[in-house]
């Protein structure tokens, strides 16, 4: 009797087919032929791009109040992407605040930004950065430095990099 494939054996081979990777002779050799499609590169206004490498020269001093209670006291001294000073305290409206002192951190890096590590073995970082138009001073992981429940809305202190105060934001 000759054999007759039915519409479910034949979906069957199918299915099984596409999802059964191809057998390679020699496993340790590379794939030969086509590979696995490469995705899209995202459109050219959402790539990141990188920091460019400045020499960082600040004597900068930010204290301001915005119009819904956050607050920033942000002291910082930078020679050739040294950190000499820093002394930072950033107030979340009236639900808490962050603080930052230099003596609470090792700098690890200086080019293409600056970055300080905390001593204490936490995560958290400290980040400078130079654009044209301002000095940014922000933070990452650094839970542990703010008052429970607020981090998330704390945001970075931006200086002018020829005044040393703080920048506008715009």
């Amino acid at each position: 009797m000759p054999f007759k494939p039915t519409l479910p054996a034949m979906l069957a081979v199918f299915l099984c087919a596409a999802c059964t990777p191809p057998m390679l002779a020699d496993r340790s050799a590379p794939m030969q032929g086509p590979t696995a499609p490469k995705p899209y590169p995202p459109p050219p206004e959402t790539r990141a791009t990188p920091i460019a490498t400045r020499v960082i020269d600040l004597s900068g001093s930010c204290k301001r109040t915005e119009e819904d209670g956050f607050r920033e006291d942000a002291l910082v001294k930078v020679s050739r992407n040294a950190v000499q000073t820093l002394k930072w305290k950033l107030w979340v409206s009236r639900k808490g605040s962050c603080q930052f002192d230099l003596e609470d951190f090792k700098q690890v890096q200086q080019t293409p930004h600056i970055e300080l590590h905390a001593i204490d073995g936490s995560a958290c970082k400290l980040m400078v950065w130079q654009d044209p138009r301002r000095v940014t001073l922000a933070h990452a992981r650094c839970e542990k430095h703010c008052t429970p429940g607020i981090y998330e809305q704390a945001w970075p202190v931006l200086f002018d990099p020829k005044s040393g105060a703080c920048a506008e934001i715009r």
